[in-house]
């Protein structure tokens, strides 16, 4: 059964868009344990753009690169981050830079730049490759999950290079038990702090981060050292405006939360990937054994067939599988009428299994990204785990320079690999993670 989402001007041509009577409950249970196939049938019964209730709220859901191109470079200003992005996550990453908005958004971001410009990511290298260099040394052999370690290691680049601090392991692992809580909390069910609940949790993680990151500030405040952490804390834009110590924290907790958990789910699909595909992984392994142990910034762009993979493996498993706005005007979709105050997802880990976009688009093919096919280049939006336009993901080449730094070590110094007849088991109740860890037998070369 189908309704209306709502009533059209009278002297409109647009159309209106459908959704289904299911419930909310089942709608967000039913992309849980399958957002593919429930994506699927969706498209079937109502097109690429429909609507649904999820999350105590009914959303416009569009699908497709065109659809994506029109919502995410947003040329008439008709859809916001913030407050869609509020309502799921706002409450543990509160005024982050992806939930800020048009002069706002701007004037952050330009801040924000400075710990991401080419000096900036240099001086990360630098810090990242003797760190990233001895940890692989002392990596786990036997049987091992990849994912747990990758989740750890990246934690603890995040800690020396983003804030310029080695904690204990206890406090280490504190402070990574509350991240994973706060990304857990944003797709909870039950929206309200009764305890034991996955927003309960988040709401007593968030609390923990900011104790956490006020408690460094005067020290950051007090010396100019090369960290992200000490660098907004002197930032400056050329109008003079600085970051609060509240900015600090907001913007802190956030990218911090990016930077580790999508790196983590990107070299574990890497390594998935490699493991169901060794003439991959024996490419990328010849690559990386040719340009000798320490990889230099400008040794980034010599790694053509691991830049595939992990193209093609963010594409078959997008970090952040969906990019909800809100419209803040009446406004349309590929054709459909959406009103002010509609809330609106974009299906990014769906848009990579386009048809029309990609050759056999469920199977693992790097070689779709290379000059001579450029898959990728059928549209703008065709390939957009980053997102795009003005919310493009700010922190995406340190993710790639971290994630081929951490390959890089660990193709030349191990192999690994995986069962003939496995299957990853995923868990898309927040961002994609696998629910088994990611089981490998690693060997020392």
């Amino acid at each position: 059964m189908t309704t209306a989402y709502s009533q059209i001007p009278a002297d409109s041509d647009l159309k209106e868009v459908q959704f289904s009577k299911k419930s909310g409950i089942s709608s967000v249970l039913g992309m849980r344990k399958d957002p593919f196939g429930f994506q699927r049938k969706r498209e079937e019964e109502f097109g690429r753009i429909s609507g649904m209730s999820a999350f105590g709220k009914k959303w416009v859901v569009a699908s497709g690169a065109p659809a994506a191109e029109e919502v995410l470079m947003n040329k008439k200003k008709a859809f916001a981050n913030g407050p869609a992005w509020s309502y799921l996550i706002g409450p543990f990453f509160n005024r982050g830079v992806m939930l800020l908005d048009f002069d706002e958004h701007r004037s952050h971001r330009l801040i924000l730049q400075q710990g991401f410009s080419t000096a900036a990511l240099k001086s990360y290298m630098d810090l990242m490759q003797p760190m990233i260099a001895k940890r692989m040394q002392d990596f786990p052999t036997g049987e091992v999950l990849l994912f747990k370690e990758f989740k750890a290691l990246t934690l603890d680049v995040a800690l020396e290079v983003f804030l310029g601090l080695e904690l204990p392991k206890d406090e280490a692992d504190r402070i990574n038990k509350a991240f994973l809580e706060t990304v857990q909390a944003g797709v909870a069910v039950i929206r309200k702090p009764v305890p034991g609940t996955r927003w309960w949790k988040g709401i007593r993680s968030r609390k923990i981060l900011e104790e956490f990151f006020y408690s460094h500030i005067p020290a950051k405040r007090a010396t100019a050292t090369d960290d992200l952490f000490s660098v907004l804390c002197r930032a400056e834009s050329e109008e003079g405006q600085t970051f609060t110590d509240e900015d600090v924290v907001n913007h802190l907790i956030f990218v911090l939360m990016a930077a580790h958990d999508t790196s983590t789910i990107s070299m574990t699909q890497m390594c998935y990937r490699m493991a169901k595909s060794p003439e991959w992984l024996t490419k990328a392994r010849e690559e990386s054994l040719a340009l000798g142990p320490e990889l230099s910034y400008d040794d980034l762009n010599k790694l053509p067939a691991l830049d595939a993979i992990f193209k093609e493996s963010l594409r078959m498993c997008t970090p952040v599988p969906a990019h909800p706005r809100m419209a803040v005007e009446d406004t349309e979709i590929q054709g459909f009428f959406v009103p002010k105050g509609s809330m609106v997802t974009l299906t990014a880990l769906w848009n990579h299994y386009d048809e029309s976009v990609y050759s056999d688009p469920w199977s693992f093919d790097p070689d779709r990204f290379s000059k001579e096919r450029a898959e990728d280049k059928k549209h703008r939006m065709a390939w957009s785990p980053f997102g795009g336009g003005v919310h493009k993901c700010i922190g995406l080449y340190f993710g790639q320079m971290e994630i081929k730094t951490i390959m890089h070590h660990l193709l030349r110094n191990y192999d690994w690999s995986v069962p003939a007849d496995y299957e990853l088991p995923m868990d898309y109740s927040s961002l994609p993670i696998p629910k088994d860890g990611l089981p490998v037998t690693l060997r020392r070369l």
